[in-house]
């Protein structure tokens, strides 16, 4: 899942470590989740734009995949 959380954290000039600590998180979590490879849990989710306080949806880009998405129209036909 793409998001905005690295440009948002140096926008407020702090570290991973930082927001890690902030977040009660590992810093190779916020690199995890940075760099794309870890989707957060809705919990952690929250806490972010907590911290940040923005919306998830703000921060989190979901993407259906096409697949999905094709699923989900036939089931609305159905």
């Amino acid at each position: 899942m793409k998001n905005h959380l690295e440009k948002l954290r140096k926008e407020r000039g702090i570290n991973q470590e930082e927001l890690a600590e902030a977040l009660e998180v590992s810093r190779q979590t916020i690199g995890s989740l940075e760099n794309g490879r870890y989707n957060p849990s809705i919990q952690l989710a929250f806490k972010i734009a907590r911290y940040f306080r923005m919306r998830i949806e703000d921060i989190f880009i979901y993407e259906e995949k096409q697949e999905d998405s094709i699923d989900s129209d036939s089931k609305l036909e159905s």
